[in-house]
């Protein structure tokens, strides 16, 4: 490639260290599409004659069916992607090869790849996520009055319901893919025809291969578009952010499932056993979730670290990117496909939950508020009385509602048995109707109003 200027190979260790086939070759389809936008507007600015153009069409379409079909030799001696394809091209049409390069460089060959690449993998990582909402969505909607506890720093707060705790994810869910969306929007410019890094003196129409390749625009910095890689810490951020949440919900099906809890079952598909402990139920696919979460942040702040000292415009450092964002993307699909696979599968223990939602006074809010609403205490005066209640019941080792009224009037003489009506966990989720609140009737129109606007961005899609 560059023989005309050394008068030697590289030694050993420098092909070692520079070659990227290993990795990059992922980027074939990627790389032929942009060849082939770039070849067409080549030959229709007249820089190419026209049969050249279709030679080099067919040459391109052959070497990708070569690919396609796991006929292709990668060869490291050719470093990488983008001359592992010009090589195979140079034997199947000859000598006009070589004028596919014309008027662009590696650098602005491989920042469109990587682009389309990422693109294409934000799309399916937003479908992903939209199936893991719908998953949850439906689960919602079957367990709307399923009560269960709610936590704070992991102590049973106030009673909630499963299908609450479900929409929860799918509002997050929502918010990934908002990001996901708003990364590939600022990535859907084109780098091609930057070239090397001063943009070139050939009559190129940047605006074609751009629309070609389903860009909104090309790019309007030719240093900036080779140098730029902002589009993939973006992307691995918005990635980082969905591993986090898809690694809490993990969390919570490894404590769920545990035989101290047992608020959820998974069966035999989710779960391993022990090969030595024959009674063991091990939510292996929750806690690789959790895991892998590690390293799709580690990627992100891989490429930071790599990016954080380069001077414009291209250094080779760059070609540190594609690993950390290949593997990165790659766990978060994986993660989505399994935890939608989980969420289906679940089922949750309805009696356990509802004992559960009951223990550890969780209406005393219910308690407080009902002092505040009926009685007019103000709130703090009212937080007092419940807590001063919650103490006699926890020495007794009862309920607040198996208190007698008796007992609840020496701490407020007001009170009246009214109160007993507040304090039971199906009475406390039903009350809690403010928008956003976890009452049953909520939960179900938000679930409802979720799956129909899941389906409508399905067919939207499938359009």
């Amino acid at each position: 490639m560059w023989g005309g200027r050394f008068a030697s190979g590289p030694a050993e260790i420098m092909e070692e260290i520079n070659a990227s086939i290993g990795f990059d070759k992922r980027l074939a389809p990627q790389d032929i599409r942009g060849s082939l936008a770039h070849v067409a507007m080549l030959g229709e600015a007249g820089i190419l004659p026209k049969a050249d153009v279709a030679a080099i069409q067919d040459g391109l379409k052959a070497v990708a069916t070569e690919i396609e079909s796991g006929g292709f030799v990668f060869k490291r001696e050719l470093e990488d992607i983008h001359m592992s394809v010009e090589s195979r091209l140079t034997e199947i049409v000859g000598p006009a090869a070589g004028r596919l390069h014309t008027a662009r460089s590696r650098n602005d060959q491989v920042a469109t790849d990587m682009k389309l690449w990422v693109r294409d993998t934000l799309d399916n990582l937003d479908e992903q996520a939209a199936g893991l909402q719908r998953a949850l969505a439906e689960k919602a909607l079957a367990h709307a009055g399923t009560v269960m506890p709610g936590f704070t720093h992991l102590q049973s707060a106030q009673p909630v319901t499963f299908g609450h705790h479900c929409l929860a994810y799918v509002e997050m869910l929502a918010r990934d893919r908002g990001r996901f969306r708003d990364a590939r929007a600022r990535l859907n410019e084109c780098p091609l025809g930057a070239a090397a890094l001063a943009g070139t003196s050939f009559p190129i129409d940047r605006h074609a291969t751009a629309a070609a390749l389903g860009f909104d625009r090309p790019t309007a910095n030719s240093l900036d578009s080779v140098a730029d890689r902002d589009f993939a810490l973006e992307s691995l951020s918005a990635a980082s952010i969905c591993a986090v949440h898809l690694s809490r919900f993990a969390e919570e099906l490894v404590v769920w499932t545990s035989a101290q809890f047992d608020f959820v079952r998974l069966s035999d598909g989710y779960t391993t056993g022990s090969s030595i402990m024959p009674q063991k139920r091990n939510p292996d696919a929750a806690e690789l979730v959790r895991a892998k979460s590690g390293r799709v942040i580690g990627a992100l702040t891989g490429l930071l670290i790599v990016m954080k000292g380069l001077p414009l415009a291209y250094s080779k450092d760059m070609q540190e990117d594609k690993e950390g964002t290949f593997d990165a993307l790659q766990a978060l699909s994986l993660c989505l496909a399994a935890m939608t696979g989980m969420v289906r599968d679940l089922e949750p223990n309805a009696p356990v939950l509802a004992r559960a939602a009951g223990s550890g006074y969780a209406t005393a809010t219910d308690l407080a508020d009902w002092l505040v609403r009926e009685l007019g205490l103000p709130f703090r005066e009212a937080h007092h009385v419940t807590g001063r209640l919650v103490g006699t019941a926890s020495a007794r080792s009862v309920g607040l509602e198996e208190l007698t009224l008796d007992e609840m009037r020496a701490a407020e003489p007001r009170i009246t048995d009214a109160v007993y009506a507040v304090l039971g966990v199906e009475n406390s989720v039903s009350s809690r109707t403010s928008y956003g609140g976890t009452a049953p009737d909520n939960v179900r129109a938000q679930a409802t109003r979720w799956l129909d606007h899941l389906g409508a961005a399905a067919d939207g899609a499938n359009a």
